[in-house]
């Protein structure tokens, strides 16, 4: 295996600058492996490059390749997936030549649904390894600087805390307080592949309680199946000396972690709806990261206050009249399955993403309302939402508490309208 799996500038090049999409939280990058463009999230809690739903990559070539098993998170069995090795990356300027990926087949394991564009893998360590890493959130870039080029810029507005690599992953030290105003000191595994805030374990003895208030709820998809757990908030989380009062957490039941035999002494996870407020630094290599807050920092934690939880499930075709004099269809941004058919009639008809509920919670205002699980969106309050990203869409029904949300749905091909009113799940019985 030699020195040869590494990522590497060009002689002399100092950094390389790269934009991202900031999907809910989540880094993506585009990352070309054996030629082909692929969307890649950027998971510091992920040691090995994994690949997956190939469906509309299918022409990607890939080197020497067995069969293996591996965990993840999720309650389900293991997975197989396949090792591959020699395989050549290309992020801009930055080249690996020789680098090993996991591909795993099973179609159900697909973050594209759920994000709205199409996403083909994670990618984690191995350039956290071989580069100085600067997140800037706020303008969605981040720059991969050789660590022999990096000098630390130090500023009054910026805070170095020791991060811990251990197998592969990395872990920050921080505080949270609960119910009680008593501050638990917990180490968090810094997780850029969680799109949640703060995910805390259960543990009686260190004082890790969940909170009086809390509901249950879908937390999220790990390779081994859905996660499910207790959503609360606590009264403060504390990097360093930055402080984020009211945030959003999550207790996972730890089933989900069943594969995972042995947490160390980890309390849990810190993602990405907590480390968006910083520019952060992460400096593996002398196991430091810096954290700078950014414009985000002050912006409430968002919880689902609807209880809908919604993603794209495949295409459909819709018909509109053409009001502008020359028929000329006006698209500037290229969707998703963005085909359009022009009619003699004035009419067009255009292929957009379908966007479905899939999932409810128990007892949230759409289900009390009637809403269904496979209900399919239509429009809300009076917009359709054809026009609008995934993650427009989950913040047009969950905007702010008081507002009332009219849902257009379509049910066995019936229009059905239900309403609702957002309310604060956590909100203080007088």
């Amino acid at each position: 295996m030699g020195m040869a799996q590494k990522f590497e500038l060009p002689e002399g090049v100092k950094s390389q600058k790269v934009s991202f999409q900031l999907i809910n939280n989540l880094i993506v990058l585009p990352l070309e492996i054996n030629d082909a463009k692929l969307n890649f999230i950027l998971d510091t809690g992920v040691s090995r490059p994994i690949l997956f739903n190939l469906s509309d990559q299918d022409s990607i070539q890939l080197k020497n390749v067995s069969e293996i098993t591996i965990n993840g998170l999720g309650a389900g069995e293991p997975i197989k997936a396949l090792n591959s090795i020699g395989n050549s990356f290309k992020l801009k300027k930055i080249r690996n030549n020789d680098q090993q990926l996991f591909v795993v087949l099973d179609k159900d394991i697909n973050f594209s649904p759920t994000l709205g564009i199409p996403i083909h893998g994670i990618i984690g360590f191995d350039l956290f390894r071989d580069f100085v890493v600067d997140v800037n959130y706020s303008n969605k870039s981040i720059k991969f600087i050789d660590p022999k080029y990096y000098k630390q810029k130090t500023s009054k507005s910026t805070e170095t805390l020791p991060l811990s690599i251990i197998d592969r992953k990395a872990y920050v030290d921080g505080e949270v307080s609960l119910d009680n105003e008593e501050i638990v000191p917990v180490k968090l595994l810094v997780d850029t592949g969680s799109s949640d805030a703060v995910w805390l374990f259960q543990d009686l003895e260190k004082g890790i309680n969940v909170p009086t208030e809390f509901y249950i709820d879908y937390l999220g998809k790990g390779l081994n199946g859905s996660i499910f757990g207790k959503r609360t908030k606590v009264q403060s989380v504390k990097l360093g000396n930055f402080l984020l009062k009211d945030a959003k957490a999550a207790f996972p039941d730890m089933f989900s972690f069943s594969s995972i035999k042995d947490h160390g002494d980890r309390n849990g996870t810190v993602g990405g709806e907590v480390l968006r407020r910083f520019n952060i630094v992460f400096n593996y290599q002398e196991n430091k990261i810096h954290l700078r807050k950014n414009s985000y920092f002050n912006a409430p934690f968002k919880f689902n206050m609807s209880g809908l939880e919604l993603q794209h499930n495949g295409v459909r075709y819709i018909a509109e009249r053409i009001t502008d004099a020359r028929g000329v269809v006006k698209n500037d941004e290229r969707s998703f399955g963005d085909v359009q058919i022009l009619m003699e009639n004035r009419t067009r008809l255009s292929l957009v993403p379908e966007i479905i509920v899939s999932g409810i919670r128990a007892g949230s205002p759409a289900e009390v309302a009637g809403l269904r699980e496979g209900d399919i969106i239509l429009a809300v309050n009076g917009k359709r939402i054809h026009k609008y990203k995934l993650q427009e869409v989950m913040n047009m029904i969950n905007e702010k508490e008081g507002k009332k949300v009219r849902l257009l749905i379509e049910r066995y091909n019936k229009d059905l309208v239900f309403s609702f009113t957002l309310k604060d799940v956590f909100k203080k019985k007088p």
